[in-house]
């Protein structure tokens, strides 16, 4: 079973694309979003799309981390719906014991990727509460539990949290800490038949190897899942690492817009300074012109006045 479909029911992609981004977008962005997603559609021309964006309902922070988990992780997420159809059945034919371990499997399984889900929702801004993590493993533990909580999941747009029925279902339920209702033996029929010995083996045989594959596919998931969060571990390393170098990097950003204003004031200023000493050169050059000429005419003068005393 795939995690996601790229459509639906032969539906306009471009609308279902839209509509698959909504629902992982942050709860606290979601309404502006989807405004500005359904005014785009409209003024495209797309009514219908429009009124299908504006009818999306923003989901809880804990389908929002669960729609979040299986678009992030697509793999993972296939996994664990493939896994729940084999968990189904096993639980239908296995005895007390087999229950027993299988459930602790699962149970480190929802665990597991309950966490993973709170990564990837810190990671886009959000910080799971212990009350909303518990509603992230209630809808896991539903998707392995119940097919029609798998379809919810695996279409992408939780709006709320899917809770899991109390049990797998075995075909034998009763209330708890009540015993079964004494039966009356009936003689055998002609047609009843008794199960061989070599049936009963067979039986066995076949329920043994349905719990191996069960108890094979968990194992494996489990790994899956451990290798996942060693990457996971790293990713977010490497992330802390990027972060780190980016604010030294808008700290060395900002002391050099200081500067850079810094040096514009200076520069300024020094146009200023060398506008009035061009202007005072200016006018001392056209002072030294005058006086010049006047000094010329001065000498000329008493030349002249020498030139007529002789």
């Amino acid at each position: 079973m795939s995690a996601r479909k790229s459509t639906r029911g032969g539906q306009d992609p471009d609308v279902e694309a839209v509509l698959d981004e909504l629902y992982v977008t942050p709860p606290a962005q979601f309404v502006s979003r989807r405004a500005e997603m359904a005014l785009a559609a409209k003024t495209a021309g797309r009514s219908e799309d429009a009124r299908r964006i504006r009818a999306a309902r923003r989901p809880t922070l804990a389908a929002w981390a669960a729609n979040l988990l299986l678009r992030s992780q697509p793999a993972e997420s296939s996994r664990l719906l493939e896994l729940g159809p084999v968990l189904r059945e096993a639980y239908r034919t296995l005895d007390a014991s087999g229950i027993s371990e299988l459930s602790e499997q699962r149970r480190r399984m929802v665990s597991a990727l309950s966490r993973q889900a709170a990564q990837l929702a810190l990671g886009a801004g959000h910080r799971l509460s212990a009350s909303v993590l518990q509603d992230v493993e209630s809808t896991l533990r539903a998707v392995l539990a119940d097919p029609e909580a798998a379809d919810l999941w695996a279409g992408g747009r939780l709006e709320g949290a899917l809770t899991p029925p109390s049990e797998f279902p075995t075909g034998t339920e009763r209330p708890a800490g009540t015993a079964p209702k004494p039966t009356r033996t009936a003689a055998p029929t002609p047609s009843a038949h008794t199960p061989t010995k070599d049936e009963l083996a067979e039986r066995r045989r076949r329920r043994q190897e349905r719990l191996d594959q069960a108890r094979s596919a968990a194992e494996e998931a489990a790994q899956r899942l451990h290798d996942r969060r060693a990457q996971q571990d790293d990713a977010d390393v490497e992330l802390r690492r990027a972060r780190d170098r980016h604010d030294k990097a808008r700290q060395q950003v900002s002391a050099a817009e200081q500067h850079l204003q810094q040096a514009r004031e200076e520069l300024r200023q020094s146009d200023h300074e060398k506008r009035e000493a061009e202007k005072r050169s200016r006018a001392t050059t056209a002072a030294l012109t005058r006086a010049e000429r006047e000094a010329r005419e001065a000498e000329q003068a008493v030349k002249r006045l020498t030139t007529r005393r002789r």
